[in-house]
């Protein structure tokens, strides 16, 4: 008798050509991940020939229900780490039937900026920082924590090994190779500050992918944790008190950037990202207000300031970025659950396009 397990690590090229393509896309709440699977003739490594596909808007909060058909458009395809062989993951966005955008899809809009001419003539490389917080299932309280009390203050955690410090690392390993399986440009993992929470980043990775990518990691991590009875939260502060909120430090940089003299470029980028930062925190992530406190390591708010090598400024510049005279940034104030898509294009809008 076949066990479950058996089954479900079949290998389909024994028998058919056929493949299982997982449709993924961003539902009304804007980090609500939805995923449905259809079965295609063949492999497929171009978006472009994929399918489109429709589901029912007015069960992800998207579509009345009298008009609730919403169609998405395949835009990125990774390999499938949990069916294997030639299957795959779909990155899509969302458009009505006649073809407009819906509301929530902010890959579209991010699409534009990526595309105009002065951007692209920019190579625009992003590395995104994306911390996260375990919690268990049941009591929705940091994973290791003692239900309703509290471990020992932060200190040992950050970058922490041992059984009483580092809660969850069979997650966190299974979601980092599960994303360089699929393509995706993980360039690391770490422990975090708070106990039970941690990081993974992507990049460097080159305009719209940015976001493509860091979707797709957050797609395979909720399936992960679905797997071991974990729930992942990208709250920017799951824990009031003294202990760290959780963000998306989003770096960056530019082919000018990059070259020589592109320390002032990098100045002159910081001064625009500045004049304009009321607008980038209200697009950087609900609930940021509660991290952003001017405490663990962030900047108020309310205050705009950078540094070089300062973990509490809104900006922080690299030490070798300084002392090579190039290099790029971290815009340390896009929480953790931020939009990639907003936050990216946004940066390089305000940078290569917005004028002052």
């Amino acid at each position: 008798m076949a066990l479950l397990s058996d089954l479900i690590n079949l290998n389909l090229s024994d028998c058919t050509k056929k493949i299982i393509a997982e449709y993924i896309w961003i539902g009304g709440s804007g980090m609500d991940l939805r995923s449905k699977a259809r079965t295609l003739p063949g492999p497929v490594s171009d978006p472009s020939k994929l399918p489109k596909w429709n589901y029912d808007g007015s069960s992800t909060g998207q579509a009345p229900g009298q008009d609730s058909e919403v169609i998405l458009y395949p835009q990125a395809i990774f390999k499938d780490p949990f069916r294997r062989g030639d299957n795959i993951l779909v990155i899509c966005d969302t458009y009505t039937p006649a073809g407009e955008p819906i509301p929530t899809n902010k890959r579209y809009s991010a699409e534009k900026i990526f595309s105009n001419p002065a951007v692209v003539a920019e190579e625009t490389w992003y590395g995104i920082e994306q911390e996260y917080t375990l919690l268990q299932k049941d009591v929705k309280w940091p994973l290791g924590w003692p239900t309703g009390g509290y471990p020992g203050p932060q200190g040992p955690y950050y970058c922490g090994i041992g059984a009483d410090k580092a809660w969850g690392r069979d997650i966190v390993d299974a979601h980092y190779k599960a994303c360089l399986y699929a393509g995706i440009n993980i360039s690391g993992i770490n422990g975090e500050v708070m106990p039970g929470q941690w990081e993974f980043q992507v990049g460097p990775s080159v305009g719209i992918s940015a976001g493509d990518e860091l979707w797709a990691a957050r797609y395979i991590l909720e399936r992960i944790t679905e797997i071991a009875g974990v729930v992942v939260s990208f709250d920017p502060k799951p824990i009031q008190g003294d202990w760290n909120g959780a963000g998306a430090h989003t770096n960056y940089s530019t082919k000018s950037m990059r070259n020589d003299g592109g320390y002032e470029v990098i100045k002159k980028a910081i001064e625009k990202l500045g004049k304009r930062h009321k607008e980038h925190i209200a697009a950087y992530g609900e609930g940021n207000e509660r991290r952003l406190t001017g405490r663990h390591e962030t900047a108020d708010i309310n205050t705009f300031l950078w540094g070089v090598a300062n973990r509490g400024a809104s900006i922080r510049v690299g030490r070798d970025t300084e002392k090579a005279g190039k290099g790029y940034f971290e815009d340390r104030r896009p929480a953790s659950n931020m939009d990639p898509y907003v936050v990216t294009s946004m940066i390089a809008e305000t940078t290569l396009l917005w004028k002052p």
